[in-house]
């Protein structure tokens, strides 16, 4: 929002949340339904066309957003170093409106213009006049009606809005106010409308003018340069017919500078390009992929996580993951996805960079869904990316990479004590949270509790749990005779005493792990607290019960550059894993946590606390 609102500053449908495509729905289903029922010489491909139009452009938005977003984590030639958070993503979540205004518009425009109907695909001289007009008038008269919304009285009420982000994405370039939109619209329909009246309008010249301003739009915007100094070389004059992404990136930076379009020759002719253009340019051409000191390694979760993903749709990443109806709109995208992770996901990707303190962090991703975790013919793959993922940090001298999500499934490699033997010379620490997840189950416990239920796989963090509350003096029930045997077995006579098997008479506080089946929820008393101690929540069952959220902290403030959820958490929630993996580099603690290996319990919680992490809840154990 502006600082101070203009007139026409909200989009007509805002009201309409995520329901304002519905707008555009009558337009396209009556464009689409004229031209199938319509015979051959009645048909208007023009505009039938309007609609796969708009969802190419989302498309080609898209596109943009996911490799800035990439391109951006790895540090390779990025531009601006300062950092993007949840206020900006919330501000920018619009973006699509402009495309809504930009299809009503032309639905209106080809419905009551006469000459564009039945528009054919090319003309030469249509798109000759396009170029030439953009050239002229419309850049000419952009770099003026720019000038102006930077005056006090525009900038305040209007492009101020624009100016919020200054660190830029591809989408931040269509951020602003709806009577900013209809100036600028205006303004691009000159070549539009002029080679409607001459008679030498087409289909591509339209769609390709209006993508060639999208593409410029995003480019200048993304925050990574990528021109590569051979093209001006080759063509000198070109640096005044197309501007960078340093270029535009320093109007943002410096407010009163670079003000052009696309084409800087109006700065240059009326003085206003930024003396530091071409030193930037060619410092972010230099830069190299930046060094990370902790690695945190993760993977997809549900088929429709991929859009959660930070590369994903930005909205839907700055969210705690859950389901979407119109995701299943998308299931045909989503299917191909997992068809290309199954055939092709090989690799492991940089999906977000964060900064905690003077450490430099990343999360890296295998592209597998959590249920090829439990395909045997899936587990040789998968352990060779992770293997792959931990040399390739090792040899780039990383500190520490977490195992985050990757260990749900011990069979997998022994909770990564396989890397550790195939690779006793690794210099990196190999860290998987299980100490942290612990303290934080423990310290989640309500004050006051003297029994809890332990329900689920018997992992390592559970065998602690249970350790640490039977030496305590508060009674574990389990409720099965195997568990409870598995259970016996590792407490010993003295901490066993308070290890109980029952399925009857249950406490109100259950600590729950994978394998919590639905019909044991339904055996909990009402207010019942479940406290999950794997990494995957429990579903939930009972809404007369309280489900807290999987091992996780808040993270301080000065953890910087978080636009995005850690899957299904709250923003600005890190898991146990991600933490720990945090805490092990600053404290300098040079030793691994994985496979049977657990860290100092009480250690590692107090460090937590002392570095700024918050726990979820208040409640404590005695």
């Amino acid at each position: 929002m502006a600082s101070k609102p203009g007139i026409l500053t909200d989009w007509p449908w805002t009201w309409l949340g995520n329901f304002k495509y519905i707008v555009l729905a009558p337009w396209a289903i009556h464009s689409t339904y004229s031209y199938l029922v319509k015979d051959k010489s009645e048909r208007d491909l023009s505009q039938f066309m309007i609609f796969p139009f708009l969802l190419s452009r989302m498309l080609h938005n898209q596109i943009w957003i996911s490799l800035s977003r990439y391109r951006t984590a790895k540090g390779t030639n990025r531009i601006v170093d300062k950092n993007i958070e949840f206020e900006q993503v919330d501000r920018e979540r619009n973006w699509d409106d402009q495309i809504i205004f930009n299809g009503l518009l032309f639905y209106l425009g080809q419905k009551y213009i006469k000459a564009a109907h039945h528009l054919p695909w090319w003309r030469t001289d249509g798109v000759i006049w396009t170029a030439l007009l953009h050239i002229g008038p419309v850049e000419f008269l952009y770099y003026w009606l720019h000038r102006a919304l930077h005056h006090h009285f525009l900038y305040s009420r209007y492009h101020s809005h624009h100016h919020s982000s200054i660190v830029t994405e591809p989408i931040t370039s269509v951020i602003h106010p709806f009577g900013e939109h209809i100036a600028y619209f205006a303004l691009f329909a000159i070549p539009l409308l002029a080679t409607l009246w001459t008679g030498t309008a087409s289909l591509i010249s339209f769609s390709g003018y209006i993508t060639y301003i999208d593409f410029m739009n995003n480019m200048g915007h993304c925050n990574f340069e990528h021109i590569p100094k051979w093209v001006f070389s080759m063509f000198p004059p070109l640096k005044y017919l197309m501007y960078t992404p340093s270029y535009h990136s320093l109007h943002h930076t410096q407010f009163r500078t670079n003000y052009s379009l696309f084409m800087p020759f109006y700065d240059y002719v009326y003085r206003t390009m930024d003396k530091s253009s071409d030193t930037l340019y060619e410092t972010s051409l230099l830069r190299s992929e930046e060094a990370t000191d902790v690695v945190h390694l993760t993977h997809l979760t549900k088929p429709e996580s991929i859009y959660h993903l930070r590369l994903g749709f930005a909205y839907l990443a700055s969210e705690p993951q859950r389901s979407k109806w119109y995701l299943w709109l998308m299931w045909p995208v989503t299917l191909w996805s997992m068809m290309v992770t199954w055939i092709y996901g090989h690799r492991t990707f940089v999906v977000e960079r964060n900064i905690f303190k003077h450490l430099k962090l990343q999360t890296w991703a295998v592209p597998k869904y959590t249920i090829q975790y439990y395909m045997q013919w899936q587990k040789e793959t998968i352990n060779g990316m992770i293997e792959d993922a931990i040399m390739e940090a090792d040899d780039k001298g990383i500190k520490v990479l977490s195992l985050g999500l990757l260990n749900q499934e011990e069979g997998l490699n022994r909770n990564g004590e396989l890397f550790i033997r195939r690779h006793p010379e690794l210099k990196l620490k190999l860290v998987d949270g299980s100490s942290l997840a612990v303290a934080i189950v423990l310290n989640s416990i309500p004050k006051g509790t003297n029994q809890v239920v332990l329900r689920g796989t018997l992992t390592k963090v559970a065998y602690s749990i249970a350790l640490a509350l039977c030496k305590g003096g508060i009674q574990v029930f389990v409720m099965h005779e195997d568990e409870y045997k598995k259970l016996k077995g590792k407490l010993g006579s003295e901490s066993g005493s308070n290890l109980v098997l029952s399925r009857h008479n249950l406490p109100k506080t259950w600590l729950v792990g994978d394998g919590l089946s639905e019909n044991e929820q339904l055996k909990a008393s009402k207010g019942t607290v479940f406290i999950p101690y794997s990494k995957f929540p429990p579903k939930k069952m009972r809404k007369d019960c309280l489900y807290n959220t999987t091992p996780a902290m808040l993270a301080p403030k000065h953890l910087e550059n978080v636009d995005s959820c850690e899957n299904w958490l709250p923003r600005r929630v890190m898991s146990a894993s991600r933490i720990a993996g945090i805490l092990h580099a600053v404290e300098e603690w040079n030793v691994h946590e994985c496979g049977n290996m657990m860290f100092d319990i009480e250690k590692i919680w107090k460090a937590s606390l002392e570095h700024g992490f918050r726990p979820l809840t208040d409640s404590k154990m005695n």
